[in-house]
């Protein structure tokens, strides 16, 4: 049975709601400064604790709840005789509830131009102290530190006429220390890096996620796995998604998903990415979604058994339609991202119960943020590869200059390239790919991959663009012999002369970029 609570708190979202609550249920009110005149003016009774405790709030505010009387209110353990005969003798009163947020950190070392003492003042202190007395002493008090937590707190005491179960305490205290945790962490990484000389890789890295769910297995069906995800979406992504339709995501899937958001976030026109084992088996931009999809199956539509789809506009019927003519066909469609669906979109679509249907809203990207690659024992971090190629940025190396609309087709293509697993060659007609060859040791034999995957009716006539140079002559002869016209490369090679030479030779226009797109 709760008696006496204690609020404290900076964030006073529908705090007057639970207030009320407590004082129908005749529970005693505690309270400090801001929180104490928000009540009372509210027309709720509540006590101040500088009354309670016979000590002034003093330091500015600094020093208000840091007392034996209200520390020891918390830390007694009910059932201790020895407890309860030092906190009678010392007149310190049991306080069963403590509702408690923190000052703003995250928020103020946000602020632009913030300097360091305004950041120290919104170092909570007492605040922190509350919530981890009450959290450790879970199965006597109960801590409450976030609005959203409210409803269920109101409607447990209405249920349990002014009680709260064990379980809901420590599920609560659990909550609690997550939250200080959270907020010492923040305290600590801003300022190990004040003095750090390369702000953009801090010198702590503070990783935190929380977890979705269980999954059946991880990439192969012997290995467990789960789903974690941060605590906010950091953007628009594949892991905060809501999921429409169909079965639960895998991890596989779930790795799909992202490198066909990834891929479609990266093109301004209707695009559509078709995904198989985290690399794309077609890619196209078009007029419309619905011809994208069908350039995009067009690729490889062998390989496309089993994909996910990426999309970059709302899908409408006529999309739908087409990707289910292509399910009837026998291209099988796993999942299907995109930012939004019509509502006869997603019933055609959701006909097959299988399939999951993601949507994410409106598609944002921020370029600033980080990529992570875990290794055993340690991470690696790095900016995105966000570089953008323009045509005033190409060098062209060759006699043979291309046109405006081969120069257009190898933009496309070198955006492409890079969301391919190196080594990587990718051929393109328009803004289409044709043949994609990933992930190979040999660049030779991803070029071979392409021409082939690519047929010669499609590769004649064809872009070429490599994710790394061209380190030999023997691709120029590849492409050449299969009707490649134009080729985009990053250049750098000591070989450069003679791949060159071989390009003149066979009349192909080359440009360099001097980048790469490594993909590992």
């Amino acid at each position: 049975m709760i008696r006496r609570a204690l609020i404290s708190v900076y964030d006073k979202t529908n705090l007057v709601n639970l207030a009320k609550t407590l004082a129908q249920k005749n529970i005693e009110i505690l309270s400090t400064g801001g929180t104490a005149k928000l009540l009372r003016e509210s027309g709720i009774e509540i006590r101040e604790v500088s009354d309670y405790t016979g000590f002034p709030e003093m330091l500015d505010g600094r020093v208000k709840t840091l007392h034996p009387k209200i520390h020891g209110g918390l830390l007694a353990i009910r059932d201790n005789p020895e407890h309860v005969a030092q906190t009678s003798a010392h007149g310190v009163g049991l306080i069963d509830l403590v509702v408690s947020n923190l000052y703003p950190f995250e928020a103020t070392i946000a602020k632009e131009g913030v300097d360091l003492a305004e950041v120290i003042e919104n170092i909570d202190i007492g605040g922190p102290t509350l919530i981890r007395a009450a959290a450790k002493n879970h199965r006597d008090v109960a801590v409450v530190t976030h609005p959203h937590q409210y409803p269920e707190i109101i409607e447990e005491l209405e249920k349990n006429d002014g009680s709260l179960s064990e379980e809901t305490r420590f599920r609560l205290a659990k909550a609690a220390f997550a939250y200080t945790a959270r907020y010492d962490a923040a305290i600590s990484r801003y300022l190990a890096n004040l003095d750090n000389p390369d702000p953009e890789f801090p010198e702590i890295l503070d990783l935190r996620f929380e977890k979705v769910q269980s999954l059946r297995y991880g990439e192969n069906p012997h290995q467990g796995a789960a789903f974690y995800r941060t605590h906010t979406p950091p953007e628009t992504c594949a892991a905060w998604a809501n999921q429409l339709s169909g079965h639960p995501l895998s991890f596989n899937n779930i790795l799909d998903l992202e490198a066909a958001l990834e891929i479609v976030k990266d093109f301004d026109k209707p695009t559509c990415a078709i995904i198989k084992h985290n690399n794309p088996c077609g890619l196209a931009t078009a007029h419309n979604l619905q011809q994208a999809f069908t350039d995009a199956l067009d690729c490889d539509r062998t390989s496309a058994f089993g994909s996910v789809i990426g999309l970059n506009r709302k899908v409408t019927i006529q999309t739908a339609n087409t990707i289910r003519a292509a399910a009837k066909s026998g291209v099988k469609v796993e999942a299907i991202i995109a930012p939004s669906y019509t509502e006869k979109a997603l019933k055609a679509l959701a006909r097959v119960r299988h399939r999951r249907i993601l949507e994410t809203g409106k598609l944002a990207q921020d370029v600033s943020a980080k990529q992570l690659r875990n290794v055993i024992g340690g991470i690696l971090v790095q900016g995105r590869d966000v570089h953008e190629m323009t045509p005033d940025k190409l060098q062209v190396v060759t006699k043979q200059e291309p046109t405006a609309e081969e120069i257009e087709s190898l933009l496309f293509a070198w955006k492409a390239c890079k969301h391919v697993k190196s080594n990587c060659i990718l051929l393109a007609q328009g803004t289409k790919t044709v043949g994609i060859g990933a992930g190979q040791m040999s660049r030779v034999d991803a070029s071979l991959i392409a021409v082939r995957k690519a047929g010669p009716e499609r590769a004649k006539g064809a872009v070429l663009a490599s994710d790394a140079y061209i380190p030999f002559p023997d691709n120029i002869e590849i492409a050449a012999e299969a009707g490649v016209r134009a080729i985009i490369q990053p250049g750098g090679s000591v070989s450069d002369p003679s791949v060159i030479e071989a390009a003149d030779r066979y009349g192909i226009a080359m440009v360099f970029t001097g980048i790469r797109h490594f993909r590992h």
